[in-house]
């Protein structure tokens, strides 16, 4: 026997209508709130899974957190002029074709303080937010310390090994950023300059792109690089960027000479 829906719609169907329920919703609609749904929801995982490389590309880049655009005090044209220079290297790699078309190498070279260390990391923390591009921060001194106790062949605390992982992560990485190129330094040592020498030819056959941070001017870093070294990074693209405005660090010896306090000479226990 029908029921009162059945004999509703057969009602409607003899007076040329449809019975449509109150609730009813019709598949195409349905489907269109599902898939805004799906899409809403893969939209997240993906920005969280997003967040989570981000974090591991950092966690793993030695950067100071500090060294943003934010945080950068543009008081000087060589700092303004930088951070230009710093921009449009960023923008260029929305480009796929430009980051695969060669190798591109920024020199950051001036005094101490002067923003360079500060400057190059906000280029990688900006590439690193946008594009998710692998950056490395090391002191070339640093690296050169543990390439040198690494031939401890007795050593316990497995140097070497630590090295060699060291070393492939300094060629495989999209942004490699040296910084206190041939401080204190004069002249690398031969062996020194063959060895970043090759890490740099490397690099170049890979595209992968590097910064320089040093306090030589350009003649004083190619001899203290040498010729080998040097020719490597005349084969990049090569953007130079001299920093030569006041420095950004506090003063800790006086600008003002310090006055000593005025003393009557009579010391305790003097002998007369």
């Amino acid at each position: 026997m029908d029921n009162i829906k059945n004999k509703i719609q057969q009602l409607g169907r003899a007076l040329g209508r449809q019975y449509v329920p109150d609730n009813y919703t019709d598949y195409k609609s349905l489907r269109s709130e599902y898939e805004a749904l799906a899409n809403r929801d893969v939209k997240l995982m993906q920005q969280e899974s997003k967040k989570h490389r981000i974090q591991a590309i950092q966690g793993r880049s030695d950067l100071n957190a500090k060294w943003t655009f934010a945080n950068l005090i543009e008081d000087n044209e060589d700092v303004i002029e930088a951070v230009s220079i710093a921009r449009s290297f960023i923008a260029a790699h929305e480009d796929i074709n430009w980051r695969r078309s060669g190798s591109h190498m920024m020199i950051f070279y001036g005094d101490y303080g002067r923003g360079k260390s500060h400057t190059a990391g906000a280029i990688a923390h900006e590439l690193i937010e946008q594009y998710e591009i692998s950056v490395l921060y090391r002191q070339l001194s640093s690296i050169l310390e543990m390439r040198f106790f690494s031939y401890d062949y007795n050593a316990q605390d497995n140097v070497a090994q630590k090295f060699r992982e060291i070393n492939q992560e300094l060629l495989d990485v999209d942004l490699l950023i040296l910084d206190e190129v041939c401080v204190n330094e004069s002249t690398l040592k031969k062996n020194a300059q063959s060895w970043l020498g090759n890490l740099l030819r490397q690099r170049l056959a890979n595209h992968k792109n590097c910064i320089l941070i040093t306090n030589h001017n350009l003649a004083e870093l190619e001899q203290a690089l040498g010729s080998y070294c040097f020719e490597s990074i005349k084969e990049y693209d090569t953007y130079k960027v001299k920093f030569s405005g006041p420095s950004r660090r506090k003063e800790i010896i006086p600008s003002q000479p310090e006055t000593k306090p005025v003393t009557s000479g009579y010391r305790p226990n003097q002998v007369r």
